[in-house]
């Protein structure tokens, strides 16, 4: 509540004059436990918003990292989930599993690549930004990051997500699946983009760990480990 009660008073400060500017910095004092800036806000949303990017494009990165999280696991594609039901009736379920297996591997070695895209995004970010995130939802951090970010995340990914998916043969497992599945009889033939769906799955999967740990800093106290995110996230 005081950190809330501190953005009114800060918000008005660019309206007022020098006396009401005195009254209102004392006011922010009180309310807060000590001045709070809007520089300071801004400065330790930013550094909350490193911290939540760094550990999300950290886990995602690792070994097992989609695969073993079941959040952000990439499965069959919704559209082909047909597919796998019929392939594994007739008995290819380990080439289905060698598939998912691939293509989050895939998205794996692709996690890593966000990083420097958001650091930009998060040191672009205006004061104005900042009030309109500390104001907003527990993940209104997450949405700034992908309203500024999932274009560009999007044309970095794909291309890596196409090499990654090469790598792993995940692309051949999948033409394997789509053939051997086109020739069974009776059934409508498919083709979907894997590589828009995996480049989608994958950064759908980094915001979902951002907000993750968007939310554990402000709601756990333990979480804000520098002295500027416990004066921001009071």
């Amino acid at each position: 509540m005081r950190i809330f009660i501190s953005i009114l008073i800060l918000s008005s400060l660019a309206f007022s004059s020098n006396a009401q500017l005195s009254k209102l910095k004392k006011a922010v004092s009180k309310v807060t436990g000590g001045e709070l800036t809007k520089e300071e806000v801004a400065s330790g949303l930013k550094e909350a918003l490193e911290k939540g990017t760094n550990k999300g494009t950290d886990q995602a990165s690792k070994a097992d990292g989609y695969f073993k999280n079941p959040t952000i696991k990439i499965l069959f594609p919704p559209d082909a989930q047909k597919v796998e039901t019929k392939l594994r009736q007739v008995g290819m379920g380990k080439d289905v599993d060698r598939f998912i297996l691939s293509l989050n591997r895939a998205a794996e070695k692709a996690a890593i690549e966000a990083k420097p895209i958001f650091i930009s995004a998060i040191k672009s970010m205006t004061i104005q930004d900042a009030f309109g995130i500390l104001k907003g939802d527990n993940d209104a951090a997450t949405q700034y990051l992908n309203r500024t970010t999932s274009d560009q995340l999007y044309s970095k990914f794909k291309p890596i997500i196409r090499i990654a998916l090469d790598a792993v043969d995940a692309t051949k497992y999948y033409g394997d699946l789509i053939s051997a599945y086109n020739k069974i009889p009776f059934v409508d033939k498919m083709n979907p983009d894997l590589d828009d769906y995996a480049t989608n799955k994958s950064i759908d999967g980094l915001f979902t760990l951002i907000a993750m740990e968007e939310a554990n800093i402000r709601q756990n106290p333990g979480a804000r480990t520098t002295d500027l995110l416990k004066k921001v996230f009071k």
